[in-house]
């Protein structure tokens, strides 16, 4: 499946690190623009590329994408991020952005907990 040779525990705490650190605050070049959780960050294998970005099946965070949403345009906005199963879509269409980035530092911190414990036990 992905391409994408980043450790998926590596790209999750730089993800957190960059959401605890206001990374999707209003971006000083674009204002008016809003900043997309995933596609707006440094850990989108496509950041910041206007030509010829890799296809997005090829990217590691993929794994985390349910098999039924692999196959949308973004896929990474159909990563379930609570345990409802709310997605990063979901926050969009029905919440606020403070909702959505609380929901995902929750997210996150619980998967780099899982990923982490499963590291661990691998190496015991």
């Amino acid at each position: 499946m992905p391409n994408d040779d980043r450790n998926l525990l590596d790209v999750l705490k730089f993800e957190l690190n960059f959401l605890e650190k206001g990374g999707y605050g209003r971006s000083p070049r674009e204002p008016w623009k809003p900043t997309l959780a995933f596609e707006d960050s440094p850990t989108c294998m496509n950041y910041d590329t206007k030509a010829d970005p890799e296809p997005c099946d090829a990217c590691v965070l993929m794994q985390l994408v349910p098999p039924e949403a692999r196959g949308e345009k973004i896929p990474c906005r159909h990563i379930p991020i609570t345990p409802e199963g709310e997605t990063v879509d979901y926050f969009y269409r029905w919440g606020t952005q403070e909702e959505l980035e609380g929901a995902m530092k929750a997210w996150l911190r619980k998967k780099i907990a899982e990923l982490e414990a499963k590291q661990a036990s691998a190496t015991a």
